[in-house]
């Protein structure tokens, strides 16, 4: 499989008044395939969300290396931004345009052929399955709705990479199955996913495999059944919180904080 993203090394330090210097992000690695959904899973405050933001461009990491379908975030970020959509969790639409607009605005602003853009907005509307709302003002949609329209404006000019920030928070079971069948649908036309969600039963269903992050670090990377076998553990809720709570005895006994 064809590497599409590849992050060594990445550090990402904040300064905070009362704690001084917080490492974020520290010396974090890892590999994404084409035609692959990689999960990336951490608890609140990990640096899932500060990576995440270095892979789209919207932060500079201050040492290490991340590289998108080829391109450099930080010598090349145009390149990078047109391989790739980002769908961020706290994503918004503007609520005076309808779905079709949106659509359509996006495909214009990451450069998406403009004899092509009409048959690209039409082939979405419908396979989205949105015809029936596709002229409603975005205001009056329901949420799973303007989810929808979300991912929608987020693929429509056809990028290798996506990065998709909890793409069925708030959503009802039905409207979720079909966002999780069409991310799939996704992966086997040969996109990398980066999929990051605090749902862990839809991890289980769509990740192919899953990187869990805390404190800024790398906990591990593996399948589902890999996972299993490295914490003995079988569902993904009790792999993540078993692998949370490791990382932090082992970090506690290094400091001299816990008793042997």
């Amino acid at each position: 499989m064809e590497e599409k993203i590849i992050i060594k090394n990445l550090k990402k330090e904040f300064y905070d008044e009362q704690r001084g210097t917080v490492l974020a992000v520290n010396d974090l690695s890892f590999t994404a395939y084409s035609g692959e959904i990689f999960g990336l899973l951490g608890p609140n405050g990990a640096g899932k969300t500060t990576t995440l933001r270095m892979m789209a461009t919207l932060m500079k990491p201050h040492s290490g290396n991340i590289s998108i379908n080829g391109f450099d975030t930080i010598k090349d970020p145009q390149n990078v931004r047109k391989s790739m959509g980002f769908l961020s969790a706290t994503t918004a639409l503007y609520p005076r345009l309808s779905p079709r607009e949106i659509i359509t605005y996006f495909a214009n602003l990451n450069g998406y052929p403009e004899d092509k853009t009409e048959e690209r907005v039409e082939h979405l509307i419908e396979y989205f399955n949105i015809t029936k709302y596709a002229d409603t003002l975005s205001e009056k949609l329901s949420t799973g709705m303007k989810q929808i329209t979300s991912i929608a404006r987020t693929i429509v000019h056809d990028p290798p990479v996506l990065i998709l920030d909890e793409p069925s928070s708030g959503l009802d079971v039905i409207v979720a199955q079909k966002i999780h069948e069409h991310i799939l649908d996704l992966r086997d036309h040969g996109k990398t996913v980066i999929f990051s969600s605090h749902n862990m039963g839809e991890v289980e269903k769509v990740c192919d495999r899953i990187g869990v992050i805390n404190n800024g670090k790398l906990l591990t990377t593996g399948t589902l059944n890999e996972l299993r076998e490295i914490t003995g553990k079988y569902y993904m809720e009790e792999i993540f919180i078993y692998l949370v709570q490791e990382y932090e005895t082992v970090k506690q006994k290094e400091t001299g904080n816990v008793n042997d």
